[in-house]
């Protein structure tokens, strides 16, 4: 990790290891029986681009033996467009940066007071498939929701979590080197207002909502707190 992310980190700890059923995984090949331990790093707000390319680094130059991590953090003011969005999704940018990287998806909106999580796993030896990791993703989210009684759902043809209609959580991957990078944003409590400048994930008129507004914790760092156990489940890290 960079000395500029390392820095940010205000904790990074290692879970215990995860037992894997023996066996063959969606791509047919064998699963080990232990995998190295998990990292955990929260990184505080940190600058959209050099997270990125430091996802990328890691992904390229992890081996066998290297721990998946698990990234909390958040963004300052960023639009992102996956690698086959449309541009005409992005309405009125004003003085927000737009950044084409190469996730999949459309285009979404990342702030303070957004919780993004990037969870960088060897999908090969934990023995998901790409569904697998989204609706792993998805499921924590609904998980979490449901402790303060709100019901959550995802959608097959638009991937997110959603609450009566509008999205509370956005979900966007890669795949490379059998690793995940990328991954979700939960709209914890920020102002929304920059997804009117967009056709949030490429849909016109699609509504926003946020874990302060549906009874939720109201702080980044609470909802990490309370969406690891979940995450980390989910993942079949426990």
């Amino acid at each position: 990790m960079s000395a500029a992310i390392e820095a940010t980190a205000t904790a990074a700890r290692e879970g215990a290891p995860r037992a894997v059923e023996p066996g063959g995984g969606r791509d047919g090949a064998p699963r080990q029986t232990t995998a190295p331990p998990y990292i955990v790093r929260h990184l505080g707000l940190v600058d959209y681009e050099p997270t990125w390319r430091q996802m990328q680094q890691f992904t390229d130059t992890r081996t066998a033996e290297t721990p998946d991590e698990i990234w909390f953090l958040e963004h300052p003011p960023v639009f992102t467009l996956g690698m086959n969005a449309s541009r005409d999704h992005v309405l009125t940018p004003g003085d927000i940066p737009v950044v084409q990287i190469d996730r999949g998806g459309q285009v979404t909106y990342h702030g303070p007071g957004q919780l993004v999580v990037y969870p960088l796993v060897d999908l090969r030896r934990a023995g998901l498939g790409v569904r697998d990791l989204v609706t792993a993703l998805e499921r924590s989210i609904i998980e979490l929701v449901a402790e303060f009684g709100v019901i959550a759902e995802a959608r097959r043809d638009a991937p997110g979590v959603y609450v009566a209609g509008r999205k509370l959580a956005s979900v966007g991957i890669r795949i490379r080197r059998h690793s995940s990078y990328h991954g979700l944003a939960l709209n914890v409590q920020l102002d929304l207002g920059p997804f009117q400048r967009i056709n949030p994930c490429g849909y016109q008129g699609l509504e926003m909502t946020q874990l302060g507004e549906l009874g939720g914790p109201k702080t980044v760092e609470d909802a990490a707190a309370a969406l690891e156990g979940h995450l980390v489940r989910a993942l079949g890290f426990a």
